[in-house]
C-alpha cells in the first residue's frame, strides 16, 4: 500500500569539536578576516579532531534528531546518507552509522550528489516511504571537510589554537595556493527522522531535479578516482591533486542562474507560487550565493534563512542544519511552505518543497 505524504518528525546536528576563526587562517596562509568575510560572508567554521571520522559526526546528529522525533535508534528500519566525504573510500557511511547506532541489520544506503546531496536525498527518501518500504527512516547529510586541508601537522596545531608559533614561509606559500578553498569549509552533521503521514496539509510536496555532468571539471577534485592508476600516488600529493578545483566565476554564475530556476520550476509544479513561500532554506555555499539567489526571486531578507557565517559550508549537512535551526527558534511554524534548493560538484542541482 502506497503513503499520499511523508513528513518530517525530528532533526538535529552537530559540529566538529573545534571553533576555528578566520584569524586562524590568516596565521597559515596569505589572507585576512575581511578577506574572506568579503568573499564569502564566512566568520567561523568548525573542525573535527584527529579521529573523528564522517560516520561519528553523523551518529551525533542522528541521536539528536531520534531524540527529537521521540524515536528509539532500534525503531528506524532506514538509513540513508548523502555524503562525500565518507570514512573510507569504500563502503559508505550508512552500514558504519548502522553498527555505531547499534541498529539491527536493516537498510542502509548511500548517496552522491555533494551539496545537493539533502535536496536528492529527501527525494529518495520520500520515495521509499511512499512506496511503503520505510516507516521510520533516518536521513543524514554529514561531512568532514578537514581532511582536504593542505595544512603540515605543526599547521593543523595553529589552526586548531594548539599553538601561535608561526609556520614556515614555504608552508605559507604553500597552503595560500589553496586559500580560496579551504577558507569556505568546515565539518559538521545534519540528520532528520522521516515516516508517512495521511495529513495532506503536512508532508514533502514535490521535488525538481537536474543534473549536467558536461562541467565536472569546474568543480572536482582531481585525484583519487579510478581514472587515474593507481588511483592515488605520491604525484597527486606533491602537486597537491587532493585539495577540490573550484572555478569559482563558472559555479557562482551557474548557482545564481539555475537556483532560482528551480525553485519556480518546483512551484509551478506543485501549483503553488512563491508568494505562497514562506522561507527559502539554500545550501549554504557562499553568502554572496545566496544573496545573488534572494535577488533573483526578489525575497525580502525575513523570507531567506543563511547561516553560513557561522558554520561555513558544511555540504550536504547545510540544510538540514538551517532546518532544524528554524524549526526550533521559531521561524518555521506549523503550516509553513518551505523550499530547500542547493546546487554542487557534478553539476547536480535542485529544490523540494515541504509543509512544515
Amino acid at each position: 500500500m502506497t503513503q499520499a505524504y511523508s513528513r518530517i518528525y525530528g532533526s538535529g546536528f552537530v559540529t566538529g569539536e573545534t571553533l576555528v576563526p578566520n584569524e586562524r587562517m590568516q596565521l597559515v596562509c596569505d589572507t585576512t578576516d575581511e578577506w574572506i568575510r568579503e568573499r564569502s560572508g564566512i566568520q567561523q567554521r568548525y573542525f573535527v579532531n584527529e579521529g573523528t571520522a564522517t560516520s561519528d559526526l553523523g551518529v551525533g546528529a542522528a541521536k539528536k534528531a531520534l531524540d527529537d522525533a521521540g524515536w528509539k535508534a532500534e525503531d528506524v528500519d532506514y538509513i540513508v546518507v548523502a555524503t562525500m566525504t565518507p570514512d573510507y573510500y569504500f563502503p559508505g557511511v550508512g552500514s558504519l552509522l548502522q553498527a555505531k547506532l547499534g541498529i539491527g541489520n536493516i537498510p542502509a544506503l548511500d548517496i552522491r550528489q555533494q551539496c545537493s546531496g539533502f535536496i536528492y536525498g529527501l527525494q529518495v527518501c520520500d520515495a521509499l516511504i511512499r512506496a511503503g518500504m520505510a516507516k521510520k527512516l533516518l536521513f543524514v547529510g554529514a561531512e568532514i571537510h578537514s581532511g582536504f586541508m593542505p595544512f603540515s601537522k605543526h599547521g593543523w596545531d595553529v589552526v586548531m589554537g594548539r599553538s601561535n608559533e608561526p609556520v614556515t614561509q614555504a608552508e605559507r606559500e604553500w597552503n595560500s595556493k589553496f586559500r580560496h578553498l579551504f577558507v569556505l569549509f568546515g565539518d559538521a552533521a545534519g540528520a532528520v527522522c522521516m515516516g508517512p503521514t495521511d495529513d495532506p496539509r503536512r508532508g514533502l510536496l514535490g521535488y525538481s531535479l537536474h543534473a549536467a555532468g558536461k562541467d565536472v571539471e569546474a568543480l572536482y577534485v582531481p585525484s583519487a578516482g579510478f581514472a587515474y592508476r593507481p588511483y592515488f600516488s605520491e604525484e597527486h600529493v606533491r602537486e597537491g591533486r587532493f585539495v577540490p578545483v573550484m572555478e569559482g566565476r563558472q559555479v557562482f554564475k551557474m548557482a545564481v542562474t539555475k537556483m532560482p530556476e528551480v525553485v519556480l520550476e518546483t512551484c509551478q509544479k506543485v501549483e503553488v507560487t512563491l508568494d505562497d513561500v514562506n522561507l527559502l532554506i539554500p545550501h549554504q555555499a557562499n553568502l554572496r550565493i545566496s544573496e545573488g539567489v534572494q535577488k533573483a526571486l526578489k525575497l525580502p531578507d525575513d523570507r531567506v534563512y543563511n547561516n553560513i557565517q557561522r558554520y561555513g559550508n558544511t555540504t550536504a549537512a547545510t540544510i538540514p542544519i538551517a532546518y532544524d535551526e528554524c524549526k526550533k527558534s521559531g521561524k518555521l511554524k506549523p503550516g509553513d511552505l518551505v523550499a530547500f534548493v542547493g546546487l554542487g560538484a557534478g553539476f547536480h542541482w535542485g529544490a523540494a518543497l515541504m509543509r512544515e
